[in-house]
């Protein structure tokens, strides 16, 4: 069974979404802010996202990586808030529906959704970890900023189908 419908996706085509994608305390795109860690996952999940903090891109969509409040290894942004990444969150309840977007860059699946806020948010499939990457509006206007993610998310967390 797969966890991503393989539709047609028009992920690089998409028009920019019309509101900022907004996370509840993130500090202007020049510094760094807080992004709030996914609830404790089993140790495994935690070891992988470990892994995959260590293998994250300095700069994402040209963007650098900022500091993050609190430090975790399940945390990591660009930009500020402009480009979020959480590792190590449950399994997101839309994996199961098949009418849902899916795009795979560089041999990572990744669930697409518009959040009403708006931007994009990118959740990786069919691995043992879940990563979901959060991209404000002006960033979101297609697929390229999963290139460098997707490289170390292949590096660092294997393919299969987390518990978590």
């Amino acid at each position: 069974m797969s966890l991503l419908h393989r539709r047609p996706l028009r992920v690089l085509a998409l028009p920019a979404v019309p509101a900022f994608l907004a996370l509840a305390g993130c500090a202007p795109a020049d510094s760094g802010g807080r992004v709030d860690p996914p609830p404790a996952p089993p140790a495994a999940v935690a070891e992988l996202c470990a892994a995959l903090h260590e293998e994250l891109p300095e700069t994402v969509d040209g963007l650098a990586r900022t500091p993050t409040s609190p430090e975790s290894d399940l945390t990591a942004a660009w930009g500020g808030s402009a480009i979020v990444l959480r590792c190590g969150i449950p399994k997101p309840p839309k994996m199961a529906d098949p009418q849902q977007d899916g795009v795979e860059v560089n041999g990572v699946a990744w669930l697409v959704e518009k959040p009403e806020e708006g931007g994009l948010r990118f959740t990786t499939g069919a691995r043992l970890a879940y990563t979901e990457i959060r991209v404000a509006k002006e960033h979101a206007t297609d697929a390229s900023v999963l290139v460098g993610l997707s490289a170390a998310v292949a590096r660092t967390v294997p393919v299969g189908i987390s518990s978590y």
